[in-house]
């Protein structure tokens, strides 16, 4: 090859390479990917997330000043309570080892307990948790202040419904908390809890507000109000009673439970909210009681299965399983099946959130329920009442006297195994000691199953199903067969203790 050749062959090689690279930049905007491929799939979300503005500096030095402040608002309370009487069964034990056995039990004395406090107002009174001075001796309640000061405490009134209860002490111009508004609380919020936990005087421990409007069941009858704010911030054993505090330094909260399996802080506390805090320690204080205002409903949260069933768009609200007789809700046209979706335009999507409302009102106040009813919204002007002493439910149905079907028909069953369900025609006698009219009774309920889960239980009598009244096993089984798995049916159902209730069961899907 001559000298001319290879110039035009290197001449032409450059020329393909700036080709080259030309073409390649006229395509930047193709990704390259596996073949077939569309796109890549992005994970994530693409807008680069607010950058925290939070000053550590600024936040130590609001924590130091909200201690300071709060800190002599807070006292000690101890407690002498009255002897717990000895356990008999480990007397029964020594007893086997005959009369003359000289081993004896010592005498069981007073106990003394403590807890916490926060100051309400100048001349000394002083809000705490019931369960602090529950059970207490005459005369035995002493308040210790932040400055070691003490005082004899007379307990003015409590309120086992909420676990609240008010003291005085005779003192003047004490310092005096202020209050926010637990309403306005939002999770993440920074709070700090001040109180005497283990006698460890003014301890003051920082955490945030993990959930809001829990119910943890730690009271054991049906008008107990559970609507805690939930906070990781340190509670033990005599922070009961001391406040929880926001980042200006308002108590928003009066601590009182925590989950634990060793007695001590694990990590969740509980709080009752000041806006309810607030209006009983103004009861107790006023006039000695609480006067609480009640709807007179017995109710239960709405979950998917009641939101199909019911035929809403999505899940919200309570619904009402009993309508109690002679209750404000009652007069004022609220009927057993109706869900209540808010009061005075505030959503409500739990029991204990409508509870938490109602408990903030008293006898002859007024509120507008928006209630959901088939399949239209509509509004309940509500003039609450005073709750009936005797707490009674009124029977759901009168006795029966229908006694026409045979005790042969009577005994028809119906299993019903996609929901792990047996029910059974309702004899006379059961009509009698239920006093029902109509229904048929459950037989049988598979453990783990739809039915079990959803609450039923053997020996409810399912009145109604998806609106229609039942009669035997034939009519609900037409009911069921009316509809395709994955739909949702509203039982009416009563239980062997006479009260009633709505159980919404869904259909499951055959599985492959």
């Amino acid at each position: 090859m001559n000298k001319k050749s290879i110039v035009a062959a290197i001449g032409l090689i450059s020329i393909g390479i700036i080709f080259g690279m030309i073409l390649v930049s006229s395509f930047k905007t193709v990704d390259l990917g596996f073949a077939g491929s569309q796109e890549w799939v992005k994970l994530g979300v693409q807008n680069t997330s607010q950058k925290s503005s939070l000053d550590v500096r600024a936040t130590s030095d609001a924590f130091v000043a909200i201690a300071n402040q709060v800190t002599p608002t807070v006292v000690s309370v101890t407690v002498t309570t009255k002897a717990k009487k000895g356990r008999k069964e480990f007397r029964d034990f020594f007893h086997f080892f005959g009369p003359d056995f000289n081993f004896k039990f010592p005498e069981p004395g007073p106990e003394r307990g403590s807890g916490s406090g926060v100051i309400l107002t100048p001349d000394g009174y002083i809000i705490t948790n019931n369960h602090v001075v529950e059970n207490a001796e005459k005369n035995s309640i002493e308040v210790k202040l932040s400055d070691t000061r003490r005082f004899d405490a007379k307990l003015v009134g409590t309120d086992p419904t909420t676990d609240l209860a008010v003291l005085k002490v005779d003192a003047k111009n004490l310092p005096v908390a202020s209050f926010g508004d637990s309403d306005d609380l939002q999770v993440g919020q920074w709070v700090l809890a001040i109180g005497n936990p283990f006698g460890l005087s003014s301890t003051v421990t920082a955490g945030i507000v993990s959930y809001l409007g829990r119910d943890i069941n730690i009271k054991r009858n049906q008008y107990g109000i559970e609507n805690f704010i939930q906070t990781d911030a340190a509670i033990n054993p005599g922070n009961s009673g001391g406040p929880l505090v926001n980042l200006n330094g308002e108590v928003i909260g009066i601590n009182t439970a925590i989950a634990t399996r060793t007695g001590g802080y694990q990590g969740y506390g509980f709080t009752i909210p000041i806006n309810l805090a607030k209006t009983v320690a103004e009861d107790l204080i006023n006039t000695g009681r609480v006067r609480r205002g009640y709807l007179g409903v017995m109710i239960q949260t709405v979950d998917a299965t009641i939101a199909k069933a019911k035929g809403l768009e999505r899940t919200q609200g309570v619904v009402i399983q009993t309508v109690q007789e002679g209750s404000a809700a009652g007069a004022a046209g609220v009927k057993e099946g109706d869900i209540i979706l808010s009061v005075d335009g505030r959503d409500v999507n739990a029991a204990n959130e409508l509870q938490g409302i109602i408990a903030r009102k008293h006898p002859g106040d007024a509120v507008t329920l928006t209630l959901y009813r088939d399949g239209k919204k509509l509004e309940k002007k509500v003039t609450l009442r005073e709750r009936d002493a005797k707490e009674e439910l009124a029977a759901a149905t009168e006795e029966s006297n229908d006694d026409s079907r045979s005790e042969s028909t009577s005994s028809k069953t119906l299993s019903l195994d996609n929901l792990g369900l047996t029910v059974k025609n309702l004899s006379a006698s059961v009509k009698k000691e239920q006093k029902v009219e109509n229904g048929v009774q459950v037989a049988e309920v598979k453990t783990f199953s739809e039915a079990h889960n959803r609450g039923l239980r053997p020996n409810d009598v399912i009145i109604e199903a998806d609106k229609r009244k039942i009669n035997s096993v034939n009519d609900l089984k037409e009911v069921i067969e009316g509809h395709k798995a994955g739909d949702a049916i509203m039982l009416r159902v009563k239980s062997e203790d006479g009260s009633s209730r709505f159980v919404a069961v869904q259909i499951p899907k055959e599985k492959g």
